[in-house]
C-alpha cells in the first residue's frame, strides 16, 4: 500500500467561563459525546458497565453524511477534574479532553486526536475511499472538534450559571 500522509496530532481548544468541576461533569462520561459531536450519534458502554473509568470499553455509532460506522473504544486515561482519553480500536488513535486551569472560574478545555502508533491501514484506506481523503477529512474533524468544544462550553457555562450561591453570600440586585 502507498504511504498515506496524515497529521499525527490534531488539537483544538476553547476557554470556558466555568469551574473545572462543572466541565468535568460534562466530559467524564463518553456517552454524552453525541450531545455535542457532529460525528458521534450514540455511545454504549460494554459489558453492562454503568460508570466510566479507566479501562472501560464502549461502542460508538458514528455518521459522516450518509456514511455510518461503528467503532470500539477503551478509556486509557481517567483523571477526575483533569483528563479523559480513549483509544479507538479500528484506527488506533487516542482522543482526549484535558482541562487546563486558567483561573478559579475559567478553564481551557483541550481536545486532541493523537496517533502515537500511527493510523491503521484499514482506517487510512476507508478515509481515502469514502471520506474525501486525509486532507479533506482532517478539516472535517477539526471543524467537528471546534463544534464539540463550543457545545461543551455552552453547556458548562449554562450549568455554572445555575449553580447555587455558596453559603454566606447574597446576590446583589438592582433595585431600579
Amino acid at each position: 500500500m502507498t504511504e498515506i500522509a496524515y497529521e499525527r496530532l490534531l488539537e483544538e481548544r476553547v476557554d470556558i467561563n466555568a469551574p473545572a468541576s462543572v466541565v468535568w461533569e460534562l466530559i467524564r462520561d463518553v456517552r454524552r459525546l453525541a450531545e455535542w459531536s457532529p460525528q458521534v450519534e450514540s455511545t454504549r458502554l460494554a459489558d453492562g458497565r454503568t460508570e466510566v473509568e479507566s479501562g472501560v470499553a464502549f461502542t460508538n455509532h458514528n455518521r459522516h453524511g450518509e456514511l455510518t460506522w461503528t467503532t470500539h473504544g477503551t478509556v486509557v486515561r481517567f483523571e477526575p477534574n483533569r483528563e479523559i482519553a480513549f483509544r479507538i480500536e479500528e484506527n488506533w488513535v487516542v482522543w482526549s479532553f484535558r482541562i487546563e486551569g486558567t483561573g478559579r472560574d475559567t478553564v481551557t478545555l483541550v481536545q486532541r486526536r493523537e496517533a502515537p502508533d500511527g493510523i491503521s491501514d484499514y482506517s487510512l484506506d476507508l478515509t481515502e475511499k469514502y471520506m474525501g481523503g486525509q486532507i479533506e477529512f482532517t478539516e472535517v474533524m477539526r471543524a467537528g472538534m471546534r463544534q464539540t468544544l463550543a457545545g461543551i462550553a455552552a453547556a458548562a457555562q449554562s450549568a455554572a450559571c445555575r449553580r447555587p450561591m455558596p453559603a454566606g453570600l447574597t446576590a446583589i440586585t438592582d433595585p431600579t
